[in-house]
């Protein structure tokens, strides 16, 4: 099959190092008729940017995808193979389906298609990028909405990352549903 045909999707994750919420990922296959301009890591972009990005991505990729592995997902297997859970829900929800998957990292999930894990790819490959931009934002709305379930952790500023002011919250008000248990700051405040 020529080079130009194939559907080749780029495929990235949100949220490993968090301890607490779901972890997400997201496929992009990218439509060559439609450029998307500035597409770069997510973490490399602002919020207002990264949002715009998304909606762009949503509006003119050929196809998309977002999935996520549960807390409880990711404490019974471990965040790595979590990821990779997201990983191929994401991919397998793709429509049309991929030839091949460029995974962001050094680790590529099972898949039905040819899969290629590139170091630094959601820095140096349009796909990854756009994976990139939509995992995170999807997973920031997912905080946000678990913010106002859980209130007293202030998801809505850390997005569940161990910062200083959410171990302080955590440690004043012990571990809620959302959180990983199987993560060591998490299971420091439980077996006290």
């Amino acid at each position: 099959m020529p080079e130009s045909t194939r559907l080749i999707c780029g495929v990235d994750e949100a949220g490993r190092g968090p301890i607490a919420g779901p972890v997400f990922a997201a496929a992009v296959l990218l439509d060559p008729r439609r450029k998307i301009e500035g597409l770069k890591d997510s973490k490399l972009l602002a919020p207002q940017r990264r949002e715009a990005l998304a909606e762009c991505i949503r509006r003119d990729a050929h196809a998309w995808a977002v999935a996520s592995a549960t807390v409880e997902e990711i404490d019974r297997l471990n965040i790595l193979q979590a990821t990779l859970l997201a990983m191929r829900r994401a991919v397998q929800s793709l429509a049309p389906s991929p030839h091949e998957a460029w995974i962001d990292g050094d680790h590529c999930p099972a898949l039905p298609c040819r899969a290629r894990a590139i170091v630094g790819g959601d820095r140096s490959v349009p796909q990854i990028s756009a994976a990139s931009i939509l995992a995170k934002t999807a997973r920031d709305a997912e905080m946000l909405r678990l913010h106002a379930q859980f209130p007293a952790y202030a998801l809505d500023r850390h997005k569940g990352y161990p910062t200083p002011e959410h171990l302080a919250l955590l440690a004043r008000h012990g571990a809620c549903a959302i959180h990983r248990r199987s993560f060591a700051p998490v299971r420091r405040v439980l077996d006290t």
